[in-house]
C-alpha cells in the first residue's frame, strides 16, 4: 500500500513548474503543501498562500513528510536536504554539484536516521540511469560507464556539426533557448557532467570520488581548427564523461572533449539530448538515450523518485557497503589530439609517443599518448585560449611487474 505523501517544494523554476504539471496531469496519492521560493513578487498562477520565503516554515513542518530540492545554489541546498534528513524526512533531491560533493555524508545521515535520499534528476535527466545501476547492474562485473550527460554543450556541438554555425553563435542560440546559463561555463568547461559522472561512479562501482579529483577539460576553446580537422577524418566531437575499470581494483575517471566516429553510439546523439553507454561482463555493452534538459524531462525523473517514495524505496549501496577495496587511478595513457601553441606545452606533458605531428603558420596539432595525471598536473595550461584537447578513445593502462620490472599493458577503445 502506497503512503500518502505531503510534500515542501524548494524552488518553482523550470523543473519545479514542469514538475507541477505532471503531478496536476495525473492522479497520484500525493500533496504539495508548500513552495520555498526566493521572489514572492514574482506573478505567479497558483494561490499565493502556498509560497513561502521562510524555508524553516517547510523543514519544521510536521505535516510535511518529503521534501523536494530543486534550486541551483549548492551549499544552501546542502542545508536543506541535510536538515530533512535529519528531522526524519525522505528528500528528492536534482542538485548534482551538492550530492557529489557530499555523497558519502550524505548517506551515512540516511542510516542514521532512517530516511531516504533519491536523485535521478540529478543525472542526465529523463535517462533513469541511478536506479538502473542500483537494481540491474547490482551484480554484475562493471567495466565502463560513459557518454553525454550535458544538453547545453550537445546542443552547440550539434548546431556548430550540423549546421556549421560558430561557437559564439551556437552558444547564444543554446543561452536563448534556456539550455545554457548566462556564465555558461559550468556546462561547456565540463563541471556539470563532471559532477553527474561523479555520482554515477558511486552506482557503477561503489567507489566515492571527491569532483575536485576527475579531471575536467570542456569545450570552451574550440576553434576552426579543430572542427576542419574533425570534419576531415568524418569524426565528430562530444563532450564526454568516462568511468572504467582498469583492473579488479581501480578506477580511472575524466570529462574530456572526445572525437568520435559514425561507429559510435555518441555519434548520432545531437541537440539537447543525453545518452549513456554501459558496458559490464554479461550484459556487454548498452545504450541509454532520452532528453538531458527541460522541465518536462528532468521533471519526470523527479517524480519518478517521489513515486518512489510512497513505497518506502531507497538506495541500497550494494557495492560500496561490500567494501570490496576499489580505488580511484590516474594511472593510464589516454591518446589525444593537442592543438597548442606554445612548444614547452608538449615538454611538460612528456608525451609517452607521438603518432602524428602538424605545424603551420596558423596553428600545430599533435597525436600522441600522455598520462592523465600529467593532464591532470597542467590542466591550467590546457584551459589557455590557444589550446584544445580531445580524446580519441584509445586508453592504455600500464601496470609494472614488480619482480621482472616489465611492464604489462591493457589496451581499451571507448
Amino acid at each position: 500500500m502506497s503512503k500518502n505523501l505531503k510534500i515542501g517544494l524548494f524552488g518553482f523554476g523550470v523543473v519545479g513548474q514542469g514538475l507541477l504539471d505532471i503531478i496536476q496531469s495525473q492522479n497520484l496519492n500525493l500533496e504539495i503543501i508548500k513552495i520555498a521560493i526566493k521572489d514572492p513578487r514574482k506573478k505567479r498562477t497558483l494561490d499565493k498562500d502556498l509560497f513561502t520565503t521562510d524555508r524553516d516554515e517547510i523543514l519544521n513542518n510536521t505535516e510535511i513528510n518529503t521534501i523536494v530540492e530543486l534550486i541551483n545554489d549548492a551549499e544552501a541546498a546542502y542545508e536543506i536536504v541535510t536538515t530533512a534528513l535529519k528531522n526524519g524526512k525522505n528528500v528528492v533531491s536534482a542538485n548534482k554539484k551538492m550530492i557529489a560533493t557530499h555523497l558519502a555524508e550524505l548517506v551515512a545521515l540516511q542510516q542514521e536516521h532512517g530516511t531516504s535520499l533519491l536523485y535521478e534528476g540529478a543525472v542526465c535527466g529523463s535517462i533513469p540511469i541511478i536506479r538502473n545501476l542500483e537494481e540491474y547492474y547490482d551484480n554484475e562485473l562493471f567495466h565502463a560507464l560513459s557518454g553525454i550527460f550535458n544538453g547545453s554543450s550537445n546542443y552547440i556541438l550539434s548546431k556548430i556539426f550540423n549546421e556549421d554555425q560558430s561557437y559564439n553563435s551556437a552558444l547564444k542560440e543554446a543561452q536563448d533557448l534556456g539550455f545554457a546559463e548566462t556564465d555558461p561555463i559550468l556546462d561547456v568547461g565540463g563541471y556539470d557532467p563532471k559532477y553527474k559522472l561523479a555520482i554515477a561512479t558511486a552506482h557503477a562501482y561503489g567507489l566515492f570520488v571527491n569532483p575536485d579529483a576527475i579531471l575536467n577539460i570542456g569545450i570552451q576553446n574550440l576553434s576552426q581548427h579543430d572542427i576542419k580537422y574533425a570534419k576531415e577524418k568524418n569524426l565528430k566531437i562530444k563532450l564526454v564523461p568516462t568511468a572504467r575499470k582498469v583492473n579488479t581494483k581501480q578506477i580511472v575517471t575524466y570529462v574530456l572533449p572526445k572525437l568520435v566516429g559514425k561507429d559510435d553510439f555518441l555519434y548520432n546523439v545531437e541537440n539537447e539530448y543525453n545518452a549513456v553507454t554501459v558496458q559490464a561482463a554479461f550484459a556487454d555493452k548498452q545504450f541509454f538515450f532520452g532528453k538531458g534538459a527541460g522541465g518536462h524531462p528532468t521533471g519526470a525523473a523527479v517524480l519518478s523518485d517521489i513515486a518512489a517514495l510512497r513505497y518506502d524505496y531507497r538506495y541500497e549501496y550494494k557495492k560500496y557497503h561490500q567494501e570490496i577495496g576499489v580505488q580511484h587511478t590516474e594511472n593510464i595513457l589516454l591518446e589525444i589530439y593537442l592543438r597548442y601553441a606554445d612548444e614547452d606545452l608538449i615538454s611538460l606533458l612528456e608525451f609517452d609517443h607521438i603518432s602524428e605531428r602538424y605545424a603551420a603558420s596558423e596553428f600545430k596539432y599533435v597525436i600522441g599518448t600522455v598520462k592523465l595525471e600529467n593532464l591532470i598536473k597542467n590542466r591550467d595550461l590546457l584551459l589557455n585560449k590557444d589550446v584544445f584537447v580531445a580524446y580519441t578513445g584509445r586508453q592504455i593502462y600500464k601496470e609494472e611487474k614488480a619482480l621482472s620490472g616489465t611492464f604489462a599493458a591493457e589496451e581499451a577503445l571507448l
